[in-house]
C-alpha cells in the first residue's frame, strides 16, 4: 500500500528542482490539465447547431462506449470521429475551437495544475502539452496556459486546408505518444531522466516509465496500480469548482457519451437537437487533502536525482 505524503506540495518541489531547458515537463490534456474531455464541447456544439445527423451521433456514442469497454482501439475511435468532419475547413475549425474553449473549456482547467505549469515555466523547464487530442482541442488550452510546444494529433488536410476525413499517422496515443516525446527530446536536448510527465490515463504508463519524474494525476485504475507498484508519487487535484479531488475525474470519464446520449433522448422527446445539461453528482471524498486542492501519495524521492 502506498504511503501518503505529509509535507511539501508539488509547486515547492518544482521550485527546488534543477533549472534549465534540459528538463522537460510534459502534460497530458484531458483529465490532467482539464476536467473531463475537451472534445465534448465540439460534439455538443455540432448537435446544437444541427450539423450532426442522428447517424453520426449514434455512431459516436457506439464507438465511445466500445472504446470505454475495451472493444475498440483508440486509433479507430479518433479516425471515425475525424471522418464525420470531412470537407470542413481547418481555419473554420480552429476558429470554432477557440470559441468553444472560451465558453466551455476554460472554466474546466484545474487551477492547481495551472500553478504547476507556471512553476515549471518559472524554473526555465521546457514545458510541452503532449496529448492524444486533436489540434482544435489541444492548442487553445496550450495558448491560454502559455505552453508553446504541443505534441498532439492532426487532421489530414488537402492542399486547400480542407479535411480529408483522416488523421495524420502515426496517431499519438500510448506507445506512439511516448515515441513522439522521445523524438522531441532528442531534437531539443532534453534529458528524459530528469524530466516530468503528468497524466491520468492507463495508456500513459508507457511514457511514465521513460521519464525520471513520473507524476500520475488523478490516475485511472490501471495507472494507479502501476504507480503503487513502482512507488510513483500520485497527485490528486480538486476539480475546478473546488470540490473533492479524484472522484470528479472518474465520474467525468463518461461525460462525452453522456452528453451525446442526453442529446439523442432530447431529440426524440422534443424533436430537436439541443442536448440539455448533464448533472453529475459527487459524493463526499474519503481523501485527506494536505494543501487546498492537493493530495500527494508516495513522497517523491527524486528531488535531486
Amino acid at each position: 500500500m502506498s504511503a501518503k505524503l505529509s509535507m511539501s506540495d508539488p509547486v515547492a518541489e518544482i521550485a527546488a528542482s534543477p533549472p534549465g531547458p534540459q528538463v522537460g515537463a510534459f502534460f497530458d490534456l484531458d483529465g490532467t490539465l482539464v476536467a473531463g474531455f475537451t472534445a465534448t464541447a465540439h460534439a455538443s456544439d455540432r448537435i446544437r447547431r444541427r450539423q450532426a445527423r442522428i447517424g453520426e451521433v449514434l455512431g459516436v456514442v457506439e464507438a465511445s462506449m466500445r472504446y470505454r469497454f475495451g472493444r475498440m482501439q483508440f486509433e479507430r475511435l479518433i479516425t471515425r470521429a475525424a471522418a464525420y468532419l470531412r470537407g470542413e475547413s481547418i481555419d473554420d475549425l480552429d476558429e470554432l475551437g477557440e470559441r468553444l474553449f472560451v465558453h466551455h473549456v476554460a472554466s474546466r482547467i484545474y487551477p492547481h495544475m495551472h500553478e504547476i505549469v507556471q512553476a515549471h515555466q518559472d524554473r526555465g523547464h521546457t514545458v510541452v502539452l503532449s496529448s492524444s487530442a486533436l489540434t482544435i482541442h489541444a492548442e487553445p488550452v496550450a495558448r491560454f496556459i502559455g505552453i508553446t510546444h504541443v505534441l498532439c494529433n492532426h487532421f489530414e488536410l488537402d492542399d486547400q486546408g480542407v479535411l480529408t476525413g483522416g488523421v495524420t499517422t502515426p496517431i499519438v496515443w500510448g506507445p506512439q505518444k511516448a515515441a513522439a516525446v522521445q523524438r522531441f527530446c532528442a531534437g531539443n536536448d532534453i534529458e528524459l531522466q530528469h524530466s516530468y510527465f503528468y497524466a491520468d490515463g492507463d495508456e500513459d504508463a508507457a511514457l511514465m516509465s521513460l521519464v525520471g519524474r513520473p507524476r500520475p494525476v488523478n490516475p485511472r485504475s490501471g495507472l494507479a496500480a502501476v504507480a503503487a507498484e513502482r512507488g510513483w508519487p500520485v497527485l490528486r487535484v480538486a476539480s475546478p469548482d473546488r470540490r473533492s479531488p479524484g472522484r470528479s475525474v472518474r465520474q467525468l470519464a463518461g461525460l462525452g457519451s453522456a452528453v451525446l446520449l442526453r442529446a439523442v433522448a432530447g431529440s426524440v422527446q422534443r424533436r430537436d437537437w439541443f442536448p440539455g445539461s448533464v448533472r453529475i453528482r459527487r459524493g463526499p471524498s474519503s481523501a485527506t487533502t494536505l494543501e487546498p486542492g492537493y493530495e500527494v501519495i508516495n513522497p517523491p524521492t527524486d528531488l535531486h536525482r
